[in-house]
């Protein structure tokens, strides 16, 4: 046998060991932690931080460049050590700690976000250490609760991540980010996953004996025992170690790897097409395999179809954990829509777009609105009859989050740059029989797919807004276009009471879209913009 580097299923491990199953209260305990102290570790991070050809690290350098930068103008920077220019030491007496104010919070939140994007060790330690600092000041914030349940998940701690997204949804009202689907999914994930290893546990008693002993020891056995052919004996030790990471509370990760590496052995020895485990292989650890024999030989029908149970068991448990349970895959029957069928459905009808602005949550617009053929409304809209009227014909939202995909429409249009994102996120929040229409992946990014506009031309992200603006004027079947309340956010928001707190994000060019709507504008007023 092929010698593999050393690395094989981890038994517990010293710095991030996961919690009790149970996932009690004490699994979202936030370990308490000064806001110097964050400071001083983004500081230090930063300075690691090199010019490099990952963008992710690179966003993550702006965005701690754009934290150390708040802090120094919130708080000027006193003679300090070397190297930490921007941060200040607080003084010894009592009540010195820096706090944590509103001008620090939004960008200490983005930099914990871009830190946890980056998908390495180092740098979900520091989204941590964040999540961690807002929640030692902040207990009561929802995005540092979820910041930290989506970094516990991360790292395979599933029960710690469930208490802390319950946190969150303790904490709010509009679940518009799907995070009590992604609960239920983890919860029933980790059901199967347990009925998968009591299965197999059950399949081979011998491998209790194993269960008991260092995973790895068992492990390295097993694939030993595995290569000279001896069956029996490889099952029971591989076996034995899967049940020995799942009863020590190896990260959930790590047992995931096993358990997909075991099956993928079976399933190359029965002779099944595709066996050998998914994914890329690094020549480490789990993963080092002989081509010839493995921990089972191709069975009988019993044992075959055993093994497909278990790999089903294995998929579904995936399946729910990256999306939760959905009652109904056809989404209730929805009917899809493509660009030629769009533009059939509103050609020679009056169309009206409504701005998630206060100019229109304080106006008396309502009736006004209603009157047009087509009301188009905007991501997280809010309801007011008088000032925005009653009527939402089309919904368009950006595939990120879930607001209102449960309000009852007749067309949505979902989109997205990237199309496996935009995929995954109608997949996970799709409300089945909220919609009759729903806009096909020809309708999933108006301005770049359909115009080939590239980055070159319009080099900013378009807002839902102007993409769908961009989409009506492209079409140019609708005898009348008007923009109800867009003031590109000169008069504020106006939204949803959890999409209210959501900052304007910065990736858009408000000053770009509206001057391509003035220079098309037939006539405008403090309320609307005629372009057709």
């Amino acid at each position: 046998m092929t010698k593999a580097r050393t690395r094989w299923p981890r038994q517990r491990d010293a710095e991030v060991q996961a919690p009790p199953e149970g996932g009690g209260p004490e699994a979202a305990d936030v370990t308490p932690t000064d806001l110097e102290t964050c400071l001083r570790a983004c500081a230090a991070h930063s300075g690691k931080l090199v010019a490099g050809l990952d963008r992710r690290r690179t966003a993550l350098a702006e965005a701690l460049r754009q934290l150390l930068a708040a802090h120094a103008a919130s708080a000027p920077a006193a003679p300090a050590a070397a190297g930490l220019p921007l941060l200040r030491r607080p003084g010894k007496e009592p009540g010195a700690a820096l706090v944590l104010g509103d001008d620090l919070l939004d960008p200490l939140l983005a930099a914990g976000n871009k830190a946890l994007d980056c998908d390495y060790e180092d740098e979900r330690k520091l989204a941590l250490l964040i999540a961690d600092t807002v929640l030692t000041q902040r207990k009561r914030s929802r995005a540092g609760w979820r910041l930290r349940a989506r970094i516990l998940e991360v790292m395979g701690q599933e029960s710690a991540a469930v208490a802390a997204y319950e946190r969150y949804l303790a904490f709010t009202e509009d679940d518009g980010f799907g995070v009590a689907a992604k609960v239920a999914g983890l919860r029933e994930g980790a059901r199967l996953r347990g009925e998968l290893l009591h299965r197999l546990a059950r399949s081979c008693p011998e491998a209790q004996e194993f269960a008991a002993r260092p995973v790895t020891e068992s492990w390295a056995a097993g694939l030993d025992l595995r290569a000279r052919g001896d069956r029996s004996g490889a099952r029971a030790r591989l076996i034995g170690a899967l049940l020995a990471q799942s009863r020590e509370g190896t990260p959930v990760t790590e047992v995931q790897e096993t358990v997909s590496q075991y099956l993928g052995l079976a399933r190359e020895a029965a002779g099944i097409p595709g066996g050998g485990g998914s994914g890329t292989y690094d020549g480490t650890g789990p993963r080092d395999r002989s081509r010839h024999s493995g921990p089972g030989g191709a069975g009988g029908t019993a044992e075959l179809t055993e093994l497909a149970a278990l790999t089903a068991l294995y998929a579904e448990q995936r399946r729910l954990r990256m999306r939760g349970p959905v009652d109904d895959p056809t989404f209730g029957g929805v009917r899809w829509l493509t660009l030629g069928e769009f533009r059939n459905r509103i050609a020679g009808k009056s169309i009206c777009l409504i701005a998630n602005s206060q100019r229109v949550g304080s106006s008396s617009l309502g009736a006004e609105i209603d009157a047009y053929d087509l009301v188009v409304r905007f991501n997280s809209y809010r309801i007011d009859p008088v000032a925005t009227g009653g009527r939402t014909d089309i919904h368009v939202s950006i595939h990120k989050h879930g607001f209102n995909w449960d309000r009852r429409v007749d067309t949505r249009l979902i989109f997205g740059g990237v199309s496996g994102d935009w995929k995954h996120s109608l997949r996970n929040r799709l409300v089945p029989g909220a919609q009759t229409y729903l806009g096909d992946e020809s309708l999933r990014w108006p301005m770049r797919d359909i115009g080939h506009v590239g980055k070159e031309e319009w080099p900013a992200i378009p807002t839902t807004g102007f993409n769908m603006l961009w989409l009506l004027d492209f079409l140019d079947v609708s005898p009348r276009i008007d923009l109800i309340g867009f003031d590109f956010y000169e008069s504020g928001a106006y939204r949803l009471p959890e999409a209210m707190r959501m900052p304007i994000t910065s990736v858009h060019e408000y000053t770009s879209e509206k001057a391509w709507v003035m220079e098309r504008a037939q006539s405008v007023t403090d309320t609307r913009i005629r372009l057709r």
